[in-house]
């Protein structure tokens, strides 16, 4: 599939592409890795049904609990996510078709100081020849995710600066030039 701006923008301005979002606790993908699996290989299987139907895809994996995070698969052009799609332009040409990738965005304001992270995680070719490639790839990204997220520390808020303190104004001394 490859795509022009125009069409890329209308698309995501419209909200005319493939969305889903799934809701899980902590708990519910903890106990075992085959949950986490079982949603991973849905979210390749519904990015790759949109892709063989010519569309874009906004796939969610929403974990909650202590420390919640987001997990996104979205197929498009750059590694920009939706929500910045006017920012695209800037990047392209009008008028030429470009193809389109798999990302994988991961939204937690335990992440990191931005709280967003996007990676690329397949070409479409990638992910059409081999899903059970791309799903073990993506597991193996949302657990890297998870444990950055529950291992993360906020920095502590900068101290705050005290004004410098004035010096105190030296007067010059002048001497008057001495007449003769």
């Amino acid at each position: 599939m490859k795509i022009n701006l125009t069409d890329l923008a209308e698309r995501i301005e419209e909200q005319n592409y493939l969305q889903d979002l799934e809701t899980v606790k902590y708990a519910d993908i903890s106990k075992s890795n085959a949950k986490l699996k079982e949603l991973a290989t849905k979210m390749v299987k519904e990015t790759v049904a949109a892709i063989k139907h010519d569309s874009l895809s906004h796939v969610a994996l929403e974990v909650t609990g202590q420390r919640p995070v987001t997990f996104i698969l979205e197929n498009n052009i750059i590694n920009l996510p939706y929500s910045n799609y006017k920012k695209v332009s800037n990047f392209f040409e009008e008028g030429k078709d470009y193809p389109i990738y798999v990302y994988f965005e991961t939204q937690s304001e335990f992440l990191n100081a931005s709280n967003f992270r996007i990676d690329q995680l397949a070409t479409e070719d990638e992910i059409m020849q081999s899903e059970d490639e791309v799903t073990a790839k993506l597991v193996e990204a949302i657990e890297e995710k998870i444990k950055q997220v529950r291992e993360y520390t906020k920095p502590e808020p900068a101290p705050a600066k005290k004004p410098a303190a004035k010096k105190a104004a030296t007067k010059k001394k002048t001497t008057k030039a001495k007449k003769k």
